[in-house]
């Protein structure tokens, strides 16, 4: 097995996503309590929100690269500053994804911003503050993106695993309405990644598809977008044994089980192989004129690499697929945890455990 597969070992529950809105009932009820504030009044309460941003919060830090237990540490420290083109999110929810822990590692050391460091890509909040440029979000929003343009270029060196980020404007879309924070900050990397590889890929509908690790964060999602939103007409996935039932119910055709059967051995042939897992035979099942999506590992022809570039528009994109429930978030049903348990999250993932995305709560 190679190594990478490891992503995909174990998962516990029988129900590894969390329903749509089921996180938000509660959130909901309380809203239909409240009454209708009058205009004066709800300015006082924009006004005394920003004075209530405080001049430090607490954050989740590492001043040199090495194992989480090592070097994470929660510690206070300012509330990042606002360029003009950014706003300020008070954080409510925010995801790992194996690119936090790389980075931690020092993988990207040559490419890295600098330390000390605030991971988190992944950020579901509320807006707090805006910069003066800032056009289309207001305080209030309920927004959710990646905070990083480039994941390997220069990242944020103050991410989201936080109580505040600051934000450009264009990396933000509103959240869906039927979405908790906790799911919604489940998705932008992991489904930007998915988008933009089968946007590089030109898969059209009545295609075929397979992909290479179907739950995990990026998989599951690949999976849905390849069957709903593009309009495969063929989507296999590999998995182990217990996550078997999960990958056909998030719509794969073909569930194939990697511990028991090698993907190469069928008959079938792909028009697109998108590989989330770095296995390198995957371009020996592409038809002749497709190709293979590579996000880890060697790259064979006719397979290439990319690495996804954050965009609010992306998101904008497949807002209607979100909110009517088409394609829905897969949470690891070991989360999500407390923001006390950062280094508890960070292990967990890196265990190799994970079913879909380890989601951290932030607002206690």
């Amino acid at each position: 097995m190679h190594p990478d597969l490891a992503m995909e070992s174990v998962c516990v529950s029988q129900s590894p996503w969390f329903p749509v809105g089921q996180l938000s009932r509660s959130k909901k009820r309380a809203r239909a309590t409240l009454t209708f504030a009058s205009s004066s009044s709800k300015i006082g309460e924009m006004a005394s929100t920003v004075a209530a941003i405080p001049s430090l919060h607490k954050a989740w830090v590492y001043k040199e690269y090495g194992a989480a237990k090592d070097v994470l540490k929660l510690e206070e420290l300012p509330v990042p500053p606002l360029a003009p083109d950014q706003v300020l999110v008070k954080v409510h929810a925010a995801a790992l994804n194996p690119v936090d822990f790389k980075r931690r590692l020092g993988k990207f050391k040559a490419t890295d911003s600098d330390l000390p460091t605030v991971p988190g890509y992944d950020v579901a909040g509320v807006v707090a503050k805006v910069g003066s440029e800032v056009s289309s979000l207001k305080q209030g929003d309920e927004v959710y993106g990646d905070i990083s343009e480039f994941a390997l270029d220069k990242p944020k060196q103050w991410g989201s695993i936080a109580q505040y980020t600051a934000v450009e404007e264009k990396l933000l879309a509103i959240k869906p309405r039927n979405l908790s924070f906790i799911q919604a900050a489940s998705l932008p990397l992991a489904i930007q990644t998915a988008q933009e590889g089968f946007d590089k890929a030109k898969l059209r509908a009545g295609q075929s598809v397979l992909v290479l690790g179907g739950a995990g964060g990026v998989g599951s999602l690949a999976i849905q977008l390849a069957k709903f939103v593009y309009g495969a007409s063929l989507v296999a996935a590999t998995t182990s044994t217990p996550k078997l039932g999960l990958v056909k119910s998030l719509g794969a055709d073909i569930v194939i089980d990697y511990k028991e059967k090698n993907f190469e051995d069928m008959p079938e042939r792909y028009d697109v192989v998108f590989d989330a897992v770095g296995e390198p035979k995957g371009t020996n099942v592409v038809k002749e004129g497709g190709t293979a999506v590579v996000l880890t590992g060697p790259v064979n022809p006719p397979g290439f690499r990319f690495v996804v570039t954050s965009n609010g528009s992306n998101l904008v994109r497949l807002k209607d697929f979100l909110e009517s429930g088409t394609v829905k978030p897969v949470i690891d049903p070991k989360g999500p945890f407390d923001f006390g348990s950062v280094v508890d999250a960070f292990c967990y993932l890196e265990g190799g455990r994970a079913c879909g995305k380890v989601v951290i709560s932030v607002l206690q």
